[in-house]
């Protein structure tokens, strides 16, 4: 089982589809400890430039960092310095951030959470209740290619009561160091090269790379009556596996009708679920995105039998035994 970041606050990112209920990501789930402790909004931090501790090997971005122990007393307010500075896209807060990091306790240099070991980095959105708000505040602004060391007192952690999970008391000061690998928000795209779509009998899927949603001209014919997962955009990043969770963008419509059932640019926020756990909700899309690459842009066709069947959602326009049309962009896999 993959283990899961000790830096989730609460469930986030998670925009569940139609009908599907609210089953939470794997990706989005955690320990209550890991919930910030304010009950409500405080002042965002002073943000100050140390004191920081050393990386003393691994200095390279991407590498595991091995980081000195804190000396004397860290800053009551929260400590953030670029190391090494990146030139891509400014991260904002509610985007998705994809990076590695390490994290340790300042006094005695303890590490309780690396994801360089696990070969797999995290995702997380910076917004309240998603993430310790020592990221939240202290990436935004930062850019992609960058990596930044911080200290986060409690409390911009989990506060008093500290995290029993990682070992983490109420009064411990963190220590981060993060490469931040890429980012998303609402106005991100597929980037893959074109595919060519000839088969009249299948929607064609606008191929627009803006962040804004593309075309889906659904043809006068009859529908498939198996899965039909094809490439519209053909990405160069890894095959989505199985049992990984994907942070998409996506459009769906009725076969038969036309008309929109849900759309994450029309919501304006990104949705990421289990492959998993969508294997138990609507077939189709576990198993239409599985095997196809990040960065793609996927036309998937499902039948009602992967789709919502004889129990369609109710007081929307999938009725029952609908056959579904979906864009979707795959962004990341986890």
């Amino acid at each position: 089982m993959r283990r899961r970041s000790l830096l989730i606050a609460l469930p986030a990112g998670l925009v569940t589809l139609a009908g599907c209920g609210d089953d939470k990501s794997d990706s989005s789930k955690a320990s209550e400890s890991a919930s910030p402790s304010a009950p409500s909004e405080p002042p965002p931090p002073k943000i100050v430039d140390g004191p920081l501790p050393k990386v003393t090997a691994g200095t390279q971005f991407g590498q595991k960092p091995t980081v000195a122990k804190g000396d004397g007393d860290p800053s009551k307010d929260l400590a953030v310095k670029t190391l090494i500075a990146g030139d891509g896209q400014t991260l904002a807060e509610n985007d998705f951030v994809q990076a590695h990091y390490l994290g340790q306790i300042w006094n005695t240099a303890k590490v309780f959470d690396n994801s360089y070991d696990r070969k797999t980095p995290l995702m997380i959105q910076l917004a309240k209740g998603s993430v310790i708000d020592g990221w939240r505040y202290g990436l935004a602004g930062r850019k992609v290619g960058s990596r930044v060391v911080m200290a986060v007192p409690p409390t911009w952690g989990y506060g008093p009561e500290g995290n029993a999970q990682a070992g983490i008391k109420g009064t411990d000061t963190l220590v981060f160091v993060i490469d931040i690998q890429d980012t998303f928000n609402a106005k991100s795209s597929a980037k893959g090269e074109v595919v060519d779509q000839s088969d009249a009998a299948l929607p064609k899927v606008g191929t627009n790379t803006d962040g804004k949603a593309p075309s889906i001209d659904i043809p006068d014919a009859d529908a498939p009556t198996k899965l039909v997962s094809a490439y519209v955009l053909e990405g160069d990043g890894p095959v989505v596996k199985a049992d990984q969770t994907v942070l998409v963008q996506f459009k769906g419509l009725v076969w038969d009708s036309g008309k929109e059932f849900e759309s994450t640019y029309t919501r304006k926020q990104l949705s990421s679920f289990s492959l998993a756990q969508m294997q138990q909700l609507v077939k189709g899309l576990a198993q239409g995105l599985t095997g196809k690459k990040v960065g793609s842009r996927v036309l998937l066709v499902m039948p009602p039998k992967l789709g919502y069947g004889d129990n369609p959602p109710a007081g929307g326009v999938i009725t029952k035994d609908s056959t579904l049309v979906f864009s979707v962009d795959i962004l990341a896999a986890m």
